[in-house]
C-alpha cells in the first residue's frame, strides 16, 4: 500500500520548521522569493551568503536526496516554453504580490496577516483558473 501524503505531510513539516528557524535565527519572515531576488538584483547587502546558502539548500538538498532516495514521480511538463513563461508569471507574480507561498501562504497566514490571506487567495485563485485554462486549451 502506497502511502504518496507522507511526503506531502513530511514537506509541509519542513517547511514550517525552517519558517519557524529563520525567525527565531534571523527575527525575520521567510519568503523564499524575496530572499531569491534580492540575490537576483543585489540588494542582498551583507546578508548575501545568509541568503545563497538557503538559496543553496532549497536546491541542493533535493538534490541529494534524489542520489539516496526513490523520488515521488511528478507531472511537470516537458514543454520548455511552457516552463519558461510559467517562470517568469510566477516572478512577476510574486514581485508584483510583495511575496509568495512560503511568505504569506506560510509565514502569513500563519500570523494572520490579511494581506497575506488576501494575496494566499488571489494566487490560489489564479492558479486554478490557469489549469482550467490550460486542461481546455489542451496545453496540459
Amino acid at each position: 500500500m502506497e502511502i504518496s501524503w507522507i511526503h506531502g505531510l513530511i514537506g509541509g513539516l519542513m517547511i514550517g520548521a525552517a519558517a519557524a528557524i529563520y525567525l527565531l535565527v534571523n527575527g525575520r519572515i521567510m519568503g523564499a522569493s524575496g530572499i531569491a531576488g534580492s540575490l537576483m538584483d543585489g540588494t542582498a547587502g551583507s546578508a548575501f551568503w545568509e541568503r545563497a546558502a538557503f538559496v543553496g539548500g532549497v536546491i541542493g538538498v533535493p538534490a541529494l536526496a534524489s542520489l539516496f532516495m526513490d523520488m515521488p514521480a511528478t507531472n511537470v511538463t516537458s514543454n520548455i516554453p511552457l516552463l519558461i513563461v510559467a517562470g517568469v508569471l510566477v516572478g512577476l507574480g510574486t514581485r508584483l504580490g510583495s511575496g509568495c507561498t512560503s511568505g504569506h501562504g506560510v509565514c502569513g497566514m500563519s500570523r494572520l496577516s490579511v494581506r497575506s490571506i488576501v494575496a494566499t487567495c488571489i494566487y490560489i485563485g489564479a492558479g486554478v483558473l490557469v489549469i482550467i485554462a490550460a486542461r481546455s486549451m489542451g496545453v496540459l
